[in-house]
């Protein structure tokens, strides 16, 4: 048994502490948390698994890592506290650990992620002999492994075009949903996830991985949106009241361009109520949310994953098959030689000795 850590307990920490209790090769021995109201709770109890797990939330930092845990799953936010995020992780692989984690997004794509990202967590690895893979859903294996093994059906292709497409009031993320994407500010505010170069910063790095695999050279890459206010004032269950007049969606596109034309696509449309922009794209089943991948080719190739979970939640759902992702690389990691590895690195494999298995 591979023993791990999982290091955060909100969206993402929560479905990690359910992941890593399901593996057979992983036994999860502590649980860090930020908020003192948190410490001393049971991780069963803030995983929401009705259960306990006997293992007790800890803010002690320095203990945790000081007992040299094989694997780590960072999932504390590193959205607007990449620093700290960055000094946390290179913190756990210095001590020896295999970190998987969705924050820092220019490390998904690490070789071309700028020095002040890249330098610190090699030098980490150089010391301490840990490892790290950064990944996620979107950005991760939405445009990374699903879009390139789709197009592997291919005869000939065009383009390919990886979507997400959301209702953000299904989101747990108030703030950020707010005033990081701009939902119900005025128009004339420009919300941080769309100013110049910040979609590129958190999804170039998928462009390149993708045009890496592909054997293709990109020209550069291009960004383009588009955003809408609302019709009508509207009430959402999760998130109250957004007015009149303020945004209600947002549709971006980050564009690798091969030859002069767009031909890997990655696409977010993003709204706050199904009522705005009804023309844009939405989820084959008309549901809350769901990520696709569109291959132009020969012959046309379209797939489209709906992931549900805590309540049918597909916002959720999709940091669950995040942290599937990561929690799954693990024990290849552990194996593998210390370093700093990226989605065409880990394979993405079976659920080995997880089929029919249920958490009690």
């Amino acid at each position: 048994m591979i023993p791990t850590v999982v290091w955060g307990t909100g969206n993402v920490g929560r479905a990690a502490i359910r992941a890593v209790d399901a593996h057979p090769a992983l036994e999860l021995t502590a649980v860090i948390v930020h908020d003192p109201a948190k410490a001393g709770r049971d991780a069963g109890e803030l995983a929401g698994l009705g259960h306990r797990l006997g293992v007790a939330a800890t803010r002690d930092i320095g203990a945790v890592l000081a007992a040299r845990p094989a694997a780590v799953v960072y999932a504390a936010s590193g959205d607007v506290r990449p620093d700290d995020a960055l000094a946390d992780i290179t913190r756990a692989i210095t001590a020896g650990a295999v970190v998987v984690s969705p924050a820092l997004y220019p490390l998904y794509d690490h070789r071309s992620a700028p020095p002040e990202f890249r330098d610190p967590v090699l030098a980490a690895v150089a010391e301490g002999g840990g490892s790290l893979f950064a990944s996620g859903v979107d950005p991760g294996w939405g445009n990374d492994v699903l879009p390139l093994l789709i197009s592997g059906l291919g005869t000939t292709v065009d383009a390919i075009r990886c979507q997400e497409i959301f209702d953000y009031s299904t989101y747990d993320q108030p703030d950020s949903v707010r005033h990081l994407v701009g939902m119900g500010h005025p128009m004339d505010y420009e919300p941080m996830m769309l100013m110049p170069s910040i979609p590129t910063m958190v999804w170039g790095g998928q462009i390149r991985l993708m045009a890496r695999a592909l054997e293709v050279e990109l020209d550069g890459i291009r960004e383009t949106s588009e955003r809408r206010a609302l019709d009508t004032t509207v009430t959402t269950p999760s998130m109250g009241v957004f007015e009149a007049g303020t945004q209600g969606a947002i549709r971006f596109e980050v564009q690798g361009i091969v030859g002069g034309e767009p031909r890997i696509v990655i696409e977010h449309v993003t709204r706050i109520h199904a009522s705005c922009a009804p023309d844009w794209p939405v989820p084959p089943d008309g549901g809350a949310g769901a990520h696709r991948v569109v291959i132009e080719g020969r012959p046309r190739i379209e797939v489209t994953v709906e992931a549900t979970d805590e309540g049918e939640n597909r916002s959720a759902g999709g940091n669950a098959t995040a942290v599937g992702r990561l929690v799954g690389a693990i024990d290849w990691l552990v194996a593998a030689e210390p370093g700093l590895y990226d989605a065409l690195d880990v394979p993405l494999r079976p659920a080995v000795g997880r089929l029919g298995r249920k958490q009690p």
